[in-house]
């Protein structure tokens, strides 16, 4: 079913709502009212759907600029606000198109999240729902999604910016989701290996220093006799007597 399509059919749900209560006796001027109010609600409806498709494309646009291999640098809140688009992009929908999770995986293994990278890269190649050609039931959000996405591809230069987003996110997809997926979890399996401690340095020794000084003094059979000095008085007298004798 077409915008245009849908667009009719609303229109003439109205008008047979209204022609009915006309024919139970309800004033005109509550039928211009209930009118009113009707079209202003549907048209707020309209708008709020379209933001929603806008949300999409406008997450593309600035994940593939964080995403290419440039010289630019970002700063850190601004990759986050990104990533917290492609968070409220993906919760809208029952079901989100592919390639918003693999723009928004990119961007966590980006960041070093790889946790978050690994579970949002994984339903993208692992899940069966990953690939665009299962999605057989889709919701109103998904077709909404795709027939603005048709007309983007249909005519290029309406969206040149957005265009070159879906175009550098598709070809990096297809050449680095599964790369990417298997890094995350190699990053993830490391981070939760437990540390090993270190052996301390003096393991197996005796903790008391005085023990350990006494270990590194080389053993002997007996300790030698320490040499006292004879008495003063006794030195001086072997001098006297031996001035005398040269005398």
């Amino acid at each position: 079913m077409t915008k245009g399509q849908e667009t009719a059919q609303r229109l003439i749900a109205i008008v047979v709502i209204m022609a009915m209560l006309g024919v139970v006796g309800i004033p005109l001027s509550v039928i211009l009212f209930f009118a009113t109010v009707v079209y202003f609600v549907w048209r707020a409806v309209q708008r709020s759907e379209q933001q929603d498709v806008k949300n999409i494309f406008d997450f593309y646009v600035s994940a593939n600029e964080i995403l290419r291999d440039d010289e630019k640098r970002w700063f850190g809140f601004e990759v986050t606000q990104v990533i917290g688009e492609g968070e409220r992009v993906l919760h809208m929908m029952a079901d989100p198109p592919p390639l918003v999770y693999f723009a928004l995986g990119a961007l966590y293994h980006r960041v070093g999240e790889h946790e978050a990278a690994a579970e949002s890269l994984a339903c993208l190649v692992e899940d069966e729902a990953g690939d665009e050609y299962s999605r057989t039931h889709p919701s109103p959000e998904l077709r909404r999604y795709v027939e603005v996405l048709r007309r983007i591809e249909r005519e290029p230069a309406e969206a040149p910016q957005t265009t070159a987003a879906i175009r550098g996110l598709e070809r990096a997809r297809r050449a680095r989701a599964a790369a990417m997926l298997e890094e995350s979890r190699a990053r993830v399996g490391t981070a939760r290996q437990p540390a090993i401690p270190p052996a301390p340095a003096h393991a197996g020794r005796d903790e008391n220093p005085l023990h350990a000084l006494a270990g590194k003094r080389p053993a002997t059979a007996h300790a030698p006799t320490p040499v006292v000095p004879p008495p003063i008085a006794d030195v001086l007298r072997d001098l006297y007597e031996e001035e005398k004798k040269t005398a």
